[in-house]
């Protein structure tokens, strides 16, 4: 008896294997080192230096972070010079997490280059690194911090745990924070927090006449309900994802806020000049009614949790599919 079986055809079964290597390539594990050196905590993807946590100083932050085809995609300054950034704004400072009003401490604008704010600035001191860990899949950092008043008295502890991959042609970035309240503390409503990026030159919106003629200016921001441009500050949203041009490659920021978070989705606070930041606490700036209150209060001993996923991808939204990619996120949270 014959079998109705055909071969495949030579066109059919490149086909095949073409999508069977698309898949490896997107599921392909990358070596992701993490090793403390001193005040900061190196991050490596297969071999490549991919950016560093900085320990010291008023808060910790991130610097530099760059896609997975090695394009730097935050602002330098004040860390390191470019040619073409606007140097503004010096406590943003790569990614962060800060609240400008915390007991009226300033935990946003903290910075030494920061003049008109002395006598407010509090501190983030790191009190220990709990864990680093490197893997085929993934990589983190877990440390424990104290939020300091100028006098030293802490107000808050906050455990800070990171996790890094690199997803076939995306890099993708988890943060934990858990706030534990040492005395009362209130955060008070103001636009100036919480998580935020100040983006590389590229990526802020074309028009700014304050911006330098290069590198180009050719950033596009677009959140979860279909806002564009400026008008993203202040709306509620789920996410954001901001892209532009870096080097002739198409690259794409998105932000996601956790569906297990307080009070979301998120109010945003993100600028046309590069600042991406997501804040629950700053109705009133972002409804521009004084007659809200978008505080929060912890009693000696309460926790606050947050966590927020960042995704640094090729192409724009549509191309990276966002939507889909936050609905994974969601899908699978603890």
């Amino acid at each position: 008896m014959l079998s109705n079986h055909r071969p495949a055809s030579l066109a059919g079964r490149l086909a095949t294997l073409a999508a069977t290597f698309t898949v490896l390539a997107f599921t392909a594990f990358a070596q992701v080192n993490v090793t403390q050196n001193g005040d900061v905590i190196d991050i490596t993807i297969d071999g490549k230096p991919y950016s560093e946590l900085y320990l010291a100083g008023p808060k910790v932050y991130l610097h530099p972070l760059r896609s997975a085809s090695g394009k730097i995609v935050s602002r330098m300054y004040p860390m390191e010079k470019r040619e073409g950034e606007i140097t503004d704004h010096p406590h943003h400072r790569g990614l962060w997490y800060g609240h400008g009003d915390v007991n009226g401490y300033d935990f946003w604008a903290n910075d030494p280059l920061v003049k008109n704010n002395q006598g407010r600035a509090g501190t983030e001191k790191l009190l220990k690194v709990l864990s680093t860990k490197s893997g085929k899949d993934s990589g983190s950092l877990k440390i424990l911090l104290a939020w300091n008043d100028p006098q030293g008295k802490t107000l808050l502890e906050e455990t800070r745990e990171m996790v890094f991959r690199k997803q076939g042609a995306s890099i993708i970035i988890d943060t934990d924070l858990d706030l534990k309240a040492i005395t009362e503390v209130k955060f008070g409503d103001t636009k100036e927090g919480i998580f935020a990026l100040r983006t590389a030159p590229e990526f802020e919106l074309p028009g700014n006449k304050r911006a330098p003629a290069f590198p180009v200016r050719s950033g596009h921001m677009i959140n979860s309900n279909g806002v564009e441009g400026k008008a993203v500050w202040g709306k509620r949203a789920a996410w954001v994802d901001y892209s532009a041009t870096v080097d002739g490659e198409k690259i794409g920021i998105a932000m996601f806020d956790n569906p297990a978070n307080p009070r979301y989705p998120t109010y945003w606070h993100a600028r046309d000049y590069g600042l991406f930041a997501l804040n629950p606490f700053g109705v009133h700036d972002f409804l521009n009614d004084k007659t809200q209150d978008g505080s929060m209060t912890l009693k000696p001993g309460q926790k606050v949790r947050f966590r927020y996923r960042i995704v640094i991808h090729p192409g724009g939204e549509s191309a990276a599919d966002i939507q889909a990619l936050f609905n994974a996120y969601a899908r699978n949270r603890k």
